[in-house]
């Protein structure tokens, strides 16, 4: 065995469904699958077949990556999911979904997409305020998507909502290839956040 190999990790990937969005975001989405199977890790997302959970699916697994799904029961039944991942685990609920997706991760990202994604992130970010998940949390702000949600943390640490170290829970990146560089090279996050979580 090759002890020089970088490990691999279980990277959960937060990202919409809609065929109807720019392809711009969906080249991203492709793009990101491919680097992360060509580093060598594992995607773990919503088990999707289309919009930029497919693209993200068909780029990993093009890259010889592995990719597991996981997708509530009615999701299945309306026939949502991807026919060719590693593995697909069927879950009863949303919440049992979040859940196992972001447990045992190792880091998120998360691409653009619609109040689906925007429930996920914000509970990661919550889980990271708290001292519950420590790992990093990475987004990849094509097309400029995530600047109305960095003013409105902006807003919330202006008015005393949140510490202004809330910032640091998050790492930016312009493009999918970016990610890799924070994996390797992240951004601790303190073990006590959970004493500076409330704002005095």
């Amino acid at each position: 065995m090759n002890s020089s190999a970088k490990p691999s990790r279980r990277i959960c990937v937060y990202c919409g469904s809609s065929e109807a969005a720019d392809h711009s975001y969906l080249r991203a989405a492709r793009r990101l699958g491919e680097a992360l199977a060509e580093a060598a890790h594992t995607v773990v997302y919503g088990g999707g077949a289309v919009g930029s959970m497919g693209a993200l699916a068909d780029g990993a697994l093009a890259a010889g990556g592995q990719v597991i799904g996981i997708m509530p029961h009615f999701m299945a039944e309306l026939e949502w999911g991807h026919a060719c991942l590693s593995e697909l685990q069927y879950v009863e609920d949303m919440r049992t979904r979040k859940h196992l997706m972001l447990t045992g991760s190792d880091a998120v990202v998360t691409l653009p997409g619609g109040s689906g994604t925007y429930e996920e992130l914000f509970e990661a970010l919550t889980l990271k305020r708290l001292g519950i998940y420590l790992q990093p949390i990475i987004l990849v702000n094509t097309n400029d998507y995530f600047s109305a949600f960095f003013e409105l943390f902006e807003k919330s640490i202006g008015e005393r909502f949140m510490n202004p170290r809330h910032r640091d829970m998050w790492t930016v990146v312009a493009e999918p290839d970016e990610v890799l560089d924070v994996l390797e090279h992240p951004t601790a996050w303190p073990a006590d956040a959970r004493d500076f979580a409330p704002v005095s």
